[in-house]
């Protein structure tokens, strides 16, 4: 966590994908259709008070919401559900701050949270790839 927040010094993102070097950045896999998943992963964020769902395309499979820090800066994240194949499904995250200084790790820590509230809700269909 202190790398983060060194890191956090001066940048204010953070992003998931295939090829990020932290495995708790890689992309989610989830053996569930993308319409299913969209709903779980909608209804989950509904229900979360920190975050407010702002915007919402089902056939691009986009959700953006927003979400303030304890220090009142507000992130803009957008999570981005993929089908891999008809039975199969993916979850990325991006997660910004708006400011021009860094965001000391929040958006790692709320990619972090995100992924571990979906793998939580989700267990039963996570797969590795």
């Amino acid at each position: 966590m202190l790398k983060r927040m060194l890191v956090g010094l001066i940048r204010s993102h953070e992003v998931t994908g295939d090829k990020a070097r932290d495995p708790a950045l890689k992309t989610r896999y989830y053996k569930l259709p993308k319409d299913k998943l969209w709903e779980e992963v909608i209804s989950l964020l509904k229900k979360l008070p920190k975050y407010t769902l702002l915007h919402e395309v089902k056939n691009v499979g986009e959700i953006v919401v927003t979400k303030r820090t304890i220090t009142g800066r507000t992130q803009d994240i957008t999570i981005t559900l993929f089908s891999m194949n008809p039975v199969k499904s993916a979850i990325d995250i991006y997660s910004a701050s708006r400011g021009s200084l860094g965001d000391l790790g929040s958006n790692y820590r709320t990619i972090i949270e995100l992924f571990n509230l979906f793998d939580q809700k989700l267990s039963n269909y996570k797969t590795d790839k």
